[in-house]
């Protein structure tokens, strides 16, 4: 049977730490679908279909990981797509109550998909897409923080 995991987010844009836990999870399942979550909330500098081909630029090298986007309840998607889990990215204690939350309604929801918590490196605990947007925004020093290419496209973004 194929182990599958979902990998959510909004990606807007992907980070090392994304990509550091996008990583890990190849290792440990048959399949990482890396999914773009269209957060109605937000109002993201990059579209979905950008978001997306950054990401699958970035994890190319990365056989078993496969890029895709969904509108919906993350459950419905990880049922769609047959996953057995979710994996979710953790930066720091006070990131733990909110996916707590999103845990427990998920379980609620679908109690047949596990969720599975992966802490962050130490040195990407402070890292978000928000604070490296930021940085960026102002012409500040983003290299190592976010993968190459999405450097270069939020340098674009910002002229």
């Amino acid at each position: 049977m194929t182990k599958i995991a979902v990998v959510p987010g909004s990606f807007d844009p992907i980070t090392m730490g994304h990509l550091d836990i996008i990583k890990r999870a190849s290792k440990i399942f048959d399949e990482v679908k890396v999914v773009v979550m269209n957060n109605s909330s937000k109002n993201p500098l990059f579209d979905v279909n950008e978001r997306m081909e950054l990401i699958a630029e970035v994890t190319q090298s990365i056989p078993n990981v496969k890029v895709d986007s969904f509108s919906g309840l993350l459950i419905d998607y990880s049922v769609e797509v047959k996953a057995n889990a979710i994996i979710r990215g953790l930066r720091a204690v006070s990131d733990f109550e909110y996916e707590m939350q999103i845990t427990s309604m998920n379980r609620f929801l679908n109690e047949d998909i596990e969720t599975l918590f992966m802490v962050s490196n130490n040195q990407y605990s402070f890292l978000s897409s928000s604070i490296v947007k930021e940085v960026a925004k102002y012409k500040g020093n983003i290299t190592g923080l976010v993968p190459e290419a999405v450097e270069k496209a939020l340098h674009l973004k910002f002229q």
